[in-house]
């Protein structure tokens, strides 16, 4: 199964940033955003798996499609890039590709019998507190980050052009 959602996860990230259709591009995300909360749903990470779910593939991805579909540039087609930028970007890919492998190559990992704290009723109170452990001050931050991103995203959708 791990070897079935990580080629999920690699081919539809490559037709993610390879289609020239915006639109596509924004269904292939979603598609690796859902093989990743697959992943974690194999690895026993329930909690995780739900947040990449309902965050990532529920919120961002209809985030996204709402933001192209209300810039009319559903049918929108991207130009090939340059020789000099694909290049570049290659050469970029693989290189991080190259330190990514060498570091996981030369990293001495332990397995771990040791519970990592996976109790729905824990993370909750984490989530719910303004104490030392407590996450309640970082998720209003980032709530009223998406909330001007959503105006602003909508702000531009909406703007009329001037000629």
């Amino acid at each position: 199964m791990f070897y079935i959602l990580a080629a999920i996860i690699l081919v539809f990230s490559f037709m993610a940033v390879t289609s020239r259709k915006v639109m596509r591009a924004t269904l292939y995300l979603l598609f690796v955003l859902l093989a990743t909360g697959g992943l974690y749903f194999l690895i026993d990470y329930n909690f995780m798996a739900a947040v990449q779910l309902i965050v990532y593939a529920g919120g961002i991805a209809a985030l996204i499609i709402f933001a192209v579909m209300l810039t009319e540039k559903i049918g929108y087609k991207i130009e090939n890039p340059s020789l000099i930028k694909t290049v570049l970007a290659a050469a970029l890919s693989i290189a991080g590709s190259v330190v990514t492998i060498s570091v996981l190559v030369k990293h001495q990992f332990q397995v771990s019998s040791q519970d990592i704290g996976q109790d729905v009723d824990i993370i909750g109170q984490q989530l719910l507190t303004f104490d030392k452990n407590g996450y309640l001050l970082p998720f209003e931050v980032v709530s009223v980050l998406l909330l001007a991103s959503m105006i602003a995203a909508i702000v531009v959708a909406k703007r009329k052009t001037i000629n």
